[in-house]
């Protein structure tokens, strides 16, 4: 699984489709199926499922929920709930309704097209909208932010990044060996119109020079004068430990080098507010890749074959559960994340938290309504009044089985639905040249 959880897509793969359902093609789909005479109003209501509302309540047996110009206006038990007459009404008896997922914890292509279709592929799988941590440049980041794809995930960015220099180069933006070069890197970052500052503190196998604590703690100090939070990459404990003295806001991933201790526990409980994206690497165990079905079946073929047994990433995955696991039951925040740019990632990474300890309810939260929740968003994340309507249909419960998170029968962004069947037929047909 870790052969395919985190590998980018082809830089040369899945060039823009322009495609964007209407809330009059869906009205007249709801008349074609048997709805009758296609109402005036502009709300469709929802009826029969089963609705995960995402920010930590229980799921909604028999739920009715109304969707109008974009956002929910009303979500509730059939029972109790009384819907505005003249509404479309689409029969969701036996489905289960969640969030559209908030993947904390992505990289994407900086060209405009490659990226427009990376942000489609996502959303086709159940993303509504993705962090970009630290590797931006440019203006087309800003302007798809700031403009999306109607039929694809919205964006986050952080801007390039800050970390210490490779030996030996000191030119490139964003690579620091002053405090004073530090903080002018986040005002940089800043003045880009970042939404959060990601460092690395970590040699990453050699390449860089580790960021040291004076470095790091002056770029948090100034992230926060400037109004943004800290995301850090870390691999070692003692870092770890480092950062939560000096005020980091979230981690990008686990403590990778060894079990955590309690030491640990006690500065994140004193903290309280700091959240981990465990971003978990594979398992080391064969895995049923079938319901994948945005790539041609030879390359599918290809990535089956690599499902065996890894011994050394089961070592690898066993610390990052574990550790995982102490976290999660001690109650700290746990978002969800999955680095790299696979599109279909977010479902190998739901299971693996739940492989690692972790409820599907919990998990559920966590990719929803928790990393919403930590990077501002209070207008989506949740099945709520006055959110966005970014949810996803699926055809099996999540909580009886997290895997069911794959059985998508449909995705709605802002109301509208995506046309999974148009972006499926074009990226097995774009992978293939």
């Amino acid at each position: 699984m870790s052969q395919i959880k985190h590998r980018p897509n082809r830089p040369d793969a899945l060039p823009r489709v322009a495609r964007r359902a209407t809330g009059a093609a869906l009205l007249a789909l709801v008349a074609a199926c048997g709805g009758g005479e296609v109402p005036q109003s502009d709300a469709v209501v929802y009826e029969g499922a089963r609705v995960i509302p995402g920010d930590g309540s229980g799921p909604i047996e028999n739920a009715v929920f109304v969707v109008e110009d974009g956002r929910f206006t009303l979500v509730g038990p059939a029972a109790s709930s009384t819907v505005p007459a003249g509404g479309a009404r689409v029969d969701l008896t036996g489905k289960t309704v969640i969030p559209a997922l908030v993947n904390a914890h992505i990289h994407l292509s900086l060209d405009r097209a490659e990226r427009e279709d990376q942000l489609r592929h996502m959303a086709y799988y159940g993303q509504g909208t993705v962090v970009v941590m630290g590797t931006d440049e440019g203006p087309v980041p800003v302007e798809i932010r700031d403009n999306p794809p109607a039929d694809g995930a919205r964006t986050l960015i952080a801007g390039r990044g800050i970390t210490s220099p490779e030996p030996g180069r000191t030119e490139v933006p964003h690579w620091v060996t002053t405090e004073e070069e530090a903080r002018s890197a986040v005002r940089e970052v800043a003045e880009y119109g970042a939404d959060v500052v990601k460092i690395w503190v970590d040699d990453r196998n050699g390449q860089y020079e580790r960021l040291s604590e004076p470095l790091y703690s002056a770029i948090i100090d100034e992230a926060h004068q400037n109004g943004l939070k800290v995301a850090a990459h870390i691999f070692r404990l003692e870092d770890a430990k480092g950062l939560l003295r000096n005020g980091v806001d979230m981690f990008a991933h686990g403590i990778r080098d060894q079990v955590l201790d309690d030491e640990l526990l006690a500065l994140w409980e004193e903290r309280g507010d700091v959240t981990l994206i465990p971003n978990l690497p594979g398992p080391g165990v064969p895995a049923d890749l079938s319901w994948i079905t945005t790539v041609p079946d030879e390359q599918l073929e290809e990535m089956q074959a690599g499902e065996t047994e890894r011994p050394a990433a089961q070592e690898a995955f066993a610390i990052q559960a574990e550790n995982l696991t102490r976290l999660s039951q001690a109650g700290a925040n746990i978002a969800f994340g999955t680095d790299g740019s696979t599109p279909w990632a977010v479902h190998l990474e739901m299971e693996d938290m739940v492989r690692a300890g972790m409820s599907p309810a919990d998990v559920i939260q966590a990719a929803t309504g928790r990393s919403a929740a930590l990077f501002g968003l209070t207008d989506r994340g949740a099945i709520a009044s006055g959110r966005a309507a970014d949810f996803v249909v699926l055809d099996a419960n999540p909580l009886d089985d997290i895997t069911n998170s794959r059985m998508i029968a449909d995705v709605y962004l802002r109301g509208v639905a995506v046309d999974r069947a148009a972006l499926a037929n074009h990226f097995r047909g774009e992978a293939m040249q």
